[in-house]
């Protein structure tokens, strides 16, 4: 994965965004393999839905989730849900079934 560090992208609230499969860091952050692995999650997520349809998808179901949840609707998005529940298991990729992220709509939350 390629790794952009600056001062623009993202924002001061956030140390990385993955857009298109390009990280962008905040410069002065150290990037971590539990990140990296985060990251990398959401890059597989976005080739299974053809880029263009996994950020529509996260933005609905973000607006959906902010209505239903408030504050927390970013942790409730199936796409994060997947990436912070295995992002600490370096393997989790090589034995990712395709559009696992589905099974995040579906699990029940601790809310």
């Amino acid at each position: 994965m390629k790794l952009i560090y600056n001062n623009i992208i993202p924002t001061k609230d956030f140390a990385a965004i993955n857009l298109f499969g390009i990280l962008f860091v905040r410069k002065g952050i150290i990037i971590t393999k539990t990140i990296l692995n985060h990251e990398a999650i959401h890059s597989a997520q976005m080739k299974e839905l053809f880029y263009l349809l996994f950020y529509v998808w996260y933005l609905f179901e973000w607006i959906y989730k902010l209505v239903l949840y408030g504050k927390e609707a970013y942790f409730q998005i199936s796409f994060e849900r997947e990436a912070y529940e295995n992002d600490r298991n370096s393997d989790y990729l090589i034995h990712r079934k395709p559009y696992s992220f589905v099974y995040y709509l579906k699990k029940k939350t601790g809310n």
